[in-house]
């Protein structure tokens, strides 16, 4: 089964960042109410109090907005062939006068069973960290990985943790550089 690294890539100013309360939002037009959304969402809240941000006191604005966005889409990659194969082979030797002579083979195989599609997972998580005071994104980050449908990254719970722990790894990370988190 596949189940691959992420590929990470941030943007930040250069200049040192300063923390702060932040809440987590959905990009404009995005889906708020959505399970799937809350799961990102929750991921990504969990990474960015991990590096030094906190929730907003009750009732006050956060000081900075941690906008969210994630897509996820599925794709077949052809056939899997099946790991047991029968094979014929044969062959014609002949044996002459010292030892001299012709000889001819061959042989063939089939795999037993129909081939199986195999079914892809890609998952992109972007976040976007924004000054709630004048709207200047400070911070943006996005990740990405492919697992097969069958393996546990496909689920949404595992891929939004997976991909949220990568994009914050090292935070902030070298602006502009792309890196693989195994």
């Amino acid at each position: 089964m596949v189940n691959g690294p992420v590929d990470v890539t941030r943007f930040h100013l250069g200049a040192p960042l300063e923390r702060g309360s932040v809440k987590v939002e959905p990009l404009p037009g995005g889906a708020s109410a959505s399970i799937e959304f809350q799961t990102y969402a929750a991921a990504v809240d969990t990474q960015l109090l991990s590096v030094g941000y906190t929730a907003p006191a009750i009732g006050a604005p956060a000081q900075y907005l941690a906008v969210v966005s994630f897509t996820r889409t599925s794709r077949d990659i052809g056939p899997e062939r099946s790991p047991v194969s029968i094979g014929l082979g044969g062959g014609v030797g002949g044996g002459g006068y010292r030892g001299g002579g012709v000889g001819v083979g061959g042989g063939i195989s089939f795999p037993i069973g129909r081939p199986k599609t195999r079914e892809l997972i890609a998952t992109e998580l972007g976040v976007q960290i924004r000054r709630r005071s004048d709207g200047t994104v400070i911070w943006e980050g996005r990740a990405q990985t492919v697992a097969d449908v069958r393996a546990p990254a496909a689920v949404a719970a595992n891929s939004a943790s997976k991909l949220a722990s990568a994009l914050f790894r090292g935070f902030p990370g070298e602006s502009g550089r792309t890196i693989t988190v195994k």
